[in-house]
């Protein structure tokens, strides 16, 4: 990995702006999220720390620099930040969250400064009041971003790409539908409105598709839904003539209007004594612009609508998969021969072989590039759970390593995400072990029967047991949902042990993926990942008397599981024909797409055959 970036410099300009007399602050808040609560797009918390994990917030004061991250990140964090920072490991004891440091280990009477853009609501309204209670501290809402102006002219511009129309054969309905259907739940949601503003919800409503964020077909816009009128507020230089077209009956304002227009709204709200519906990533400077009595924040219908996928969506999902599958069985077959054939190991990198995947995968009916960026990883970076290789101090391939790699790709009828983890020599009795363990619990996952409703906390120990049998984990949540050419990480549905997705149970039409894993700092980490949809079942009998009956996971991803890392004394017989019968259906479905003869398709033939 590369050698930490210097923030001296970076840290030094951001506290004279604190200082100053215009802004006043001792404390400055620099969340991973953008306006919309979605991935980081504008780099503000890299580019002031030098640390690019997806997850993490950093608090500058005057004389420290902390940055809060979970388990997946503890190493990559150590690694790319220098000496100014302090790594802050959320989730261990008595380490606090960045909240619980304002709070309760800063001065009293601290004033934090924050872009309210770049903070939900919730979280605005509940850190002033606790600020506010405790010595007079104060969030301060600073509509300039510091990090900003400390970036100056070397900040990249936002993109200004075109959005384009994702048709109704691979959305399966019409924007015009999707409307009608989020406007029927007013009534029972006892609102006027809903504010719009997370970006896949956006684009999954009008079914429109962009590239402002990397792996994510979504663009930068807000939107507003009321019983009269439906807004979208976008840069209107995006828009063609054929997308104004389809958005014919719809108005369209300028980006930042919103704000203004919300402000206006807010008197005839007061009037009428109604409210508007915002989502719960609607950011602090959206409901102090409606005013915090006209608004009440919410789970946003489109959440729940969006993630039940319809039957068109449901087939897009399996049939993207498998081509997929066809890119990946000619990448490992490619990767395998290099290696034990071609001196591979001598020469390929981790960024090499994952540009080669993305080649293959791209070659595709419908791929339209990647859902996120190839962790491809070799030996001890497979332990960093979100490592990401950069060229020049990536690491060569290895046949007597370990490789873990987690991808997916993005196709107009559907997106993918899987992990595989392989070895090109011979594993060690105590790699196989491992590998062995996270397979059964990925299995008993699979394998699992539950009534309509059921959360994905209450599942997520099935995928654990076996790895806590011998005392071991994973810092990871097991499972999220997954979008239909959308973003790679979808809610409100998941597999793991956060208390929301208790609220969150599983529906007929939802996806999820199933991703247990282990990881040995240091020496190899292992994930199986596999991306499934929640489908209904039959059972015998139905304890939920027709309330939604029972449903099960339907494993799309076609991507046969490697057998050399199996201890098989470690399987039963019903998980041996668990493997057998995943691998005759990945065989039966891929092949096909495969060139007879071929590296990949000789590969898939020996992989996927009975254990």
């Amino acid at each position: 990995m590369a050698a930490p970036v210097n923030t001296t410099d970076r840290l030094k300009h951001l506290r004279q702006l604190m200082a100053s007399p215009k802004y006043n602050v001792t404390a400055y808040v620099v969340p991973s999220e953008d306006a919309h609560q979605a991935t980081a797009c504008d780099e503000r918390r890299p580019f002031i720390s030098g640390f690019d994990g997806s997850a993490g917030c950093a608090v500058i004061t005057l004389d420290a620099a902390s940055m809060f991250t979970d388990g997946r990140y503890f190493l990559q964090a150590r690694q790319q930040m220098d000496d100014n920072w302090t790594l802050m490991k959320r989730g261990l004891p008595g380490v606090p969250t960045w909240q619980e440091y304002l709070t309760d280990h800063l001065a009293a009477g601290t004033r934090v400064g924050i872009d309210p853009t770049l903070l939900s609501s919730a979280e605005g309204t509940s850190l002033k009041k606790t600020l506010n209670a405790r010595g007079n501290g104060d969030l301060v809402a600073i509509e300039e971003n510091l990090v900003d102006i400390v970036w100056g002219s070397q900040r990249p511009p936002r993109p200004q790409d075109k959005v384009f129309i994702h048709d109704a054969k691979y959305a399966g309905e019409s924007h015009a539908d999707k409307i009608t259907r989020v406007r029927a739940g007013f009534e029972s949601l006892d609102t006027d409105g809903l504010v719009v503003a997370a970006l896949d919800e956006i684009a999954w409503l009008f079914n429109l598709r962009g590239s402002d964020i990397d792996y994510n077909p979504v663009f930068f816009a807000y939107a507003l839904v009321t019983k009269a009128d439906v807004t979208l507020y976008i840069d209107e230089a995006k828009l063609d003539s054929n997308v104004r077209s389809h958005l014919q009956g719809i108005k369209t304002r300028p980006y930042s209007a919103i704000f203004g227009e919300l402000d206006e709204l807010s008197a005839t709200l007061v009037q009428s004594k109604r409210k508007l519906l915002a989502g719960q990533n609607a950011s602090w400077a959206l409901v102090k612009a409606l005013g915090e009595d006209n608004v009440k924040v919410d789970k946003s219908s489109i959440t729940m609508l969006k993630s039940l996928k319809n039957p068109t969506e449901l087939d897009g999902m399996r049939q993207c998969h498998i081509r997929d599958g066809a890119a990946m069985a000619n990448y490992f077959g490619w990767l395998e021969h290099e290696l034990l054939f071609n001196g591979g190991h001598l020469r390929l990198s981790e960024v090499d072989v994952a540009d080669k995947l993305e080649e293959l995968r791209r070659a595709q009916k419908h791929c339209v590039g990647l859902s996120f960026d190839t962790i491809s990883s070799v030996g001890p970076n497979g332990a960093i759970i979100h490592y990401s290789p950069k060229r020049g101090s990536d690491a060569l391939l290895d046949v007597n390593k370990m490789y873990l790699c987690d991808s997916g790709g993005q196709y107009l009828d559907g997106t993918t995400d899987v992990t595989r983890t392989y070895h090109f020599g011979t594993p060690s009795a105590w790699e196989r072990e491992c590998f062995t363990r996270v397979l059964k619990g990925h299995i008993a996952l699979d394998r699992a029967v539950f009534p309509s409703g059921t959360s994905g906390y209450a599942l997520d120990p099935l995928a654990r047991l076996p790895l806590w049998e011998l005392g071991l984990d994973y810092r990871h949540g097991t499972g999220h949902g997954v979008g239909s050419f959308l973003n790679v990480h979808e809610g409100p549905q998941g597999v793991g042990m956060r208390m929301n997705y208790l609220s969150a149970g599983f529906q007929h039409g939802m996806t999820i993926t199933n991703e247990p894993g282990y990881y040995e700092d240091g020496s190899f980490g292992i994930r199986i990942e596999n991306t499934c949809l929640v489908v209904k079942t039959e059972t015998k009998f139905d304890y939920t008397g027709g309330a939604g009956g029972y449903l099960t996971f339907e494993p799309v991803t076609m991507v046969p599981i490697q057998k050399k890392l199996i201890r098989s004394g470690l399987l039963n017989e019903d998980e041996k024909k668990w493997l057998d019968d995943y691998h005759q259906k990945v065989w039966d479905k891929v092949s096909p797409l495969l060139e007879e003869g071929s590296l990949g398709y000789e590969w898939l033939k020996r992989e996927t055959s009975p254990i």
